[in-house]
C-alpha cells in the first residue's frame, strides 16, 4: 500500500460549500506556536487549484499570517472576485473555531491566476554560480521544530550563526533544498520553499530574537513545463533582507532549479523583537 507524502497530507482539503474547503493542521509541518508559514500558505493556494472555477496557473500569492494556526480543522474560503480574459483574482480566507465557538481569521490573502501566452521573454536575474547540490553535506535539522524535517537543506553560504555573539555582518544565505522524501515539485511545494528561509535578522545580527512573518508574497515565473523538468530535483533558494527598522524587516529571495531556470521570487515582512 502506497502512503501518501506527508506534504499532500498536509494539504489535504474537502469541499464542504460554494467557495469552502475544509482541511486539518498537521503535526509533521508544526513550527514553535502553530504550522511552519510555507504551509500554510501552500494550503490557501491550494484551494484556489482545486477550485473548479479557477482560470489558469498561479501568477502571485499575498498571505496575510493575522494569528497563529491551532491545531485541528479549519475552513478554506477560496472565492473567485473577478474574471477576465486571461487573470483571476481571488480572495482567501483561512478560519477556525475561537473559544466561544465564533469563527475566527487566522489567515487572510489574495492571489491572481493567469492563462499565460509564448512571447518574448528574457532571464535577467541568472543563477548565482554555487557548487553543485551533491556537492554539499545535507544539514541534520536540530531543535523540536517538526517541519524542518520535511525538507533536505545543503547550504552553500549563510548558515544559522552558530554562536549568537552580535557578531553578524550580512544577511545573505544561498541553499539547495527539496522535500523529504523526495517529491515532484509543484505550485504549492514552491510556495513552501519559498518561506524555508530563517529568519534574516538572526543572521544580520547574529543575536536569536524572537521573529515572524506578517505577510509573505509569491510571484511564480514557472509554467507547468518547469516544474515537470524540475521534477524531484533541488531548488536553489538564495534570500537576503534590505532594510531592518523599528522592529520590522523585509526579505526577499529567489528560487532556481538546477537547470538555472528562476521559478519563483518572492518578498515577505517580518516582525522582530529587539
Amino acid at each position: 500500500m502506497t502512503h501518501a507524502h506527508p506534504f499532500d497530507q498536509a494539504l489535504a482539503l474537502e469541499a464542504t460549500a460554494a467557495h469552502e474547503f475544509r482541511g486539518q493542521s498537521h503535526a509533521g509541518y508544526w513550527n514553535m506556536v502553530g504550522p511552519f508559514g510555507g504551509i500554510t500558505a501552500a494550503t490557501l493556494l491550494q484551494a484556489l487549484l482545486q477550485h473548479p472555477q479557477r482560470l489558469g496557473d498561479p501568477l502571485s500569492l499575498t498571505v496575510n499570517f493575522a494569528g497563529a494556526v491551532s491545531e485541528g480543522p479549519f475552513t478554506v474560503q477560496a472565492v473567485p472576485v473577478r474574471t477576465n480574459r486571461s487573470t483571476q483574482h481571488w480572495t482567501l480566507t483561512l478560519l477556525q473555531v475561537g473559544p466561544d465557538g465564533a469563527p475566527v481569521v487566522a489567515t487572510t490573502g489574495t492571489a491572481v491566476t493567469a492563462v499565460r501566452r509564448e512571447t518574448w521573454s528574457m532571464a535577467d536575474t541568472p543563477m548565482p554560480d554555487v557548487p553543485s547540490p551533491g556537492t554539499l553535506p545535507a544539514v541534520e535539522p536540530a531543535g523540536a521544530m517538526a517541519w524542518l524535517q520535511r525538507y533536505e537543506m545543503r547550504p552553500v553560504s549563510g548558515v544559522i550563526p552558530q554562536v549568537w555573539d552580535g557578531g553578524g555582518d550580512h544577511s545573505l544565505s544561498q541553499l539547495w533544498m527539496r522535500d523529504a522524501p523526495e517529491r515532484a515539485l509543484d505550485f504549492p511545494a514552491l510556495t513552501a520553499l519559498a518561506d524555508v528561509f530563517f529568519p534574516r535578522v538572526w543572521l544580520r545580527r547574529a543575536r536569536h530574537v524572537p521573529a515572524g512573518t506578517v505577510s509573505l508574497t509569491v510571484y511564480y515565473h514557472a509554467d507547468a513545463a518547469h516544474l515537470a523538468a524540475t521534477g524531484t530535483g533541488f531548488v536553489l533558494g538564495q534570500a537576503r533582507a534590505q532594510e531592518f527598522r523599528n522592529g520590522f524587516f523585509d526579505q526577499t529571495a529567489q528560487l532556481w532549479n538546477e537547470a538555472g531556470t528562476l521559478l519563483a521570487t518572492s518578498h515577505q515582512i517580518v516582525y522582530y523583537k529587539e
